[in-house]
């Protein structure tokens, strides 16, 4: 399997410390990663994260839609879920995925780093 870039690992742990995005889990980033459920980036924090990931890598966003990927609303079962269990169990990640379809992953960003393109 591709390892995630260094450079996009550290902006994600950047933002996520930055803007004191809880309840994360940074330790198992990977390219299977989604923004909106593992990392519990929604609403406006996923439109400032995509905005500095544009501007620090230098992406060509024209022509991204969420129409493609769905807009990342937080989902309050979900969030009790995690909130009571933890996330780090394999379970109560099957049952998140279940209840909340992922919107948008670290392989996409990675794929837009390599193209400079975000689609």
């Amino acid at each position: 399997m591709e390892q995630i870039r260094p450079e996009l690992k550290d902006f994600i742990i950047d933002f996520c410390k930055k803007n004191k995005i809880k309840r994360t889990d940074l330790d198992n980033l990977n390219l299977d990663t989604s923004l909106d459920l593992d990392l519990n980036i929604f609403d406006d924090d996923m439109d400032l994260f995509l905005t500095e990931f544009v501007n620090r890598f230098k992406i060509d966003y024209s022509n991204f839609s969420w129409e493609k990927y769905g807009y990342p609303t937080s989902s309050a079962l979900v969030g009790i879920i995690k909130g009571i269990f933890g996330y780090r169990k394999k379970w109560v990640k099957r049952v998140a995925n279940f209840l909340y379809t992922p919107k948008l992953k670290v392989q996409e960003l990675q794929k837009a780093i390599e193209s400079g393109t975000l689609l």
